[in-house]
């Protein structure tokens, strides 16, 4: 049995606290904040509550294999409700397009809403997708990130290599097969999910819409925050010990290997295993600075591009909207402007700036533990962003900026035709600046690096550290952002640790 401490009480982390603990581990999880969660958090006042981070279920079996392999069906734990329709899109000619929540269903719906031939382009391409998922999952998400043999596990044969297309873009991808600019905007938007840019992005980002659809999109009933808790629950009924408000303030190293952590106030907590689910970036700039193996993890680091944060407004609203779907996707004109102001390229070539016309997702849950009665709503809008960078970028401590910035994305709300102004009880706006305060993520970048540049994938740090005895989870990880893959990361945390 080793003890190990697990840094950060996010989803990584209790994921892997709790498969750890299953497997015989003595483990203790620290988080600074006063609740377990991290970006998968919950903000509730005057009976109205809402998910403040991931609003949406994808890959379901890999949640089910964690619950499975700690103790019982995902089911006896929350209540996992597939979502039909998964979502709602807006574009800016005026087109609505409703995809359904049944992977067989969707081509139909396509050409309703786009015209005849819309299915076939988008299914021609999820042929493809396809074929880019059955490459990639269990020889790179499943896995450890292994360098040149992650490469050669990803290239046994020239077809796969060819159907992955590693030299082009998601945008160079969806540009070949789809000739409806509506369906083109529909892709680029999933270069978001890892919080990069289509332009840059890889191809094989096509297999996250394949994933969405082919495995369905699903919501907790009670809001998403229940997930982290029912993992806590696992890890604790396992023997885990959570202890709250307990800030780390450097991983301690002896004898070569990671032996423990000391706390902001002093104190010393030994361990034989460290498994950190903060941001990697802190961890090798605050946590672990200046051990020479990890130079090479600080030099990748600095080579990738940090994803995109993003503007939340929480708005606690009187009425209903009618025929509003669980989520709901309003595109701009020129979405390419918003990854120039959002990246600081193009237009705004070294100075990133708030977006002036957003792309706008919606969430309002159709749940009535999260209203305070019948005639209300409440809604999570996030807009993407450009990270806190107060010297080189945006500064959104800035007096003002804030709530300046929360008028003008219900500006365009109601421009888009979701004027909820007048029905505005009160709202909650959170910025990148206070996505880093929160979880320790630098700038706010949501999901650490983006997957910006062929190579990005393998820029993030391997979940087993250079430093023996010390294990990385969660999405600035390997095999990256969103809540499947950051459940991945802690299962293979937890084969590389081995059973007690």
């Amino acid at each position: 049995m080793a003890r190990v401490v697990v840094v950060g009480a996010g989803l990584g982390g209790l994921a892997a606290a709790a498969r750890l603990a299953a497997g015989g581990h003595a483990v203790t999880v620290l988080e600074q904040s006063s609740e377990p969660g991290g970006k998968l958090g919950r903000f509730a006042r005057d009976g109205h509550a809402f998910d403040t981070g991931p609003s949406l279920v994808t890959l379901p079996q890999v949640l089910r294999d964690l619950f499975d392999a700690t103790g019982g069906p995902l089911e006896d734990a929350v209540d996992l409700v597939r979502l039909d329709p998964a979502v709602g899109y807006r574009f800016a000619d005026g087109t609505r397009l409703t995809v359904p929540g049944r992977f067989e269903d969707v081509p139909a719906a396509l050409d309703e809403a786009l015209g005849d031939d819309a299915g076939r382009q988008w299914g021609s391409l999820m042929e493809r997708a396809a074929t880019m998922w059955r490459i990639s999952e269990g020889p790179f998400l499943r896995s450890p990130l292994a360098g040149a043999a992650t490469l050669a596990r990803l290239a046994r044969r020239p077809s796969d290599v060819a159907a992955i297309a590693p030299w082009q873009s998601l945008r160079g991808l969806g540009s070949r097969y789809l000739h409806d600019p509506r369906l083109r905007t529909l892709l680029d938007r999933y270069a978001t999910y890892s919080g990069s840019d289509p332009r840059r992005a890889p191809a094989v980002l096509a297999a996250v819409p394949y994933a969405e659809q082919a495995f369905g999109s699903w919501y907790v009933r009670g809001g998403l925050h229940r997930l982290a808790l029912a993992v806590l629950d696992r890890a604790v009924a396992h023997g885990a010990v959570l202890r709250t408000g307990s800030t780390v303030r450097r991983v301690l190293v002896e004898g070569g290997r990671a032996a423990g952590v000391e706390l902001a106030d002093g104190e010393r907590v030994p361990a034989d295993v460290v498994v950190s689910g903060v941001d990697a970036a802190a961890l090798h700039d605050r946590l672990l600075p200046g051990d020479g193996r990890t130079r090479g993890v600080r030099r990748d680091l600095g080579r990738a591009t940090p994803s995109l944060s993003g503007v939340v407004l929480l708005l606690a609203l009187r009425g209903r909207t009618p025929g509003l779907a669980h989520h709901t996707v309003l595109f701009p004109e020129d979405y390419d402007a918003e990854f120039d102001a959002v990246f600081g390229v193009g237009r705004h070539a070294g100075r990133p700036v708030p977006v002036e016309e957003p792309t706008v997702y919606v969430n309002a849950p159709e749940d009535p533990a999260l209203v305070p009665d019948g005639d209300s709503e409440s809604w999570f809008v996030l807009v993407n962003a450009p990270r806190h960078d107060p010297g080189r970028g945006v500064d959104w401590t800035a007096p003002g900026l804030a709530d300046r910035y929360a008028d003008r994305v219900l500006d365009v709300l109601a421009g888009r035709g979701l004027d909820v102004r007048d029905r505005v009880r009160w709202r909650v706006v959170r910025t990148p600046a206070d996505l880093e305060r929160d979880t320790g993520s630098i700038g706010g970048s949501i999901y650490g690096s983006s997957s910006n540049g062929s190579r990005a994938a393998f820029l993030r740090p391997a979940n087993a550290s250079p430093v023996p005895g010390l294990f990385l989870v969660g999405g600035s990880a390997h095999p990256g952002g969103g809540l499947p893959l950051v459940t991945l990361s802690a299962q293979i945390v937890a084969g590389l640790v081995g059973p007690a």
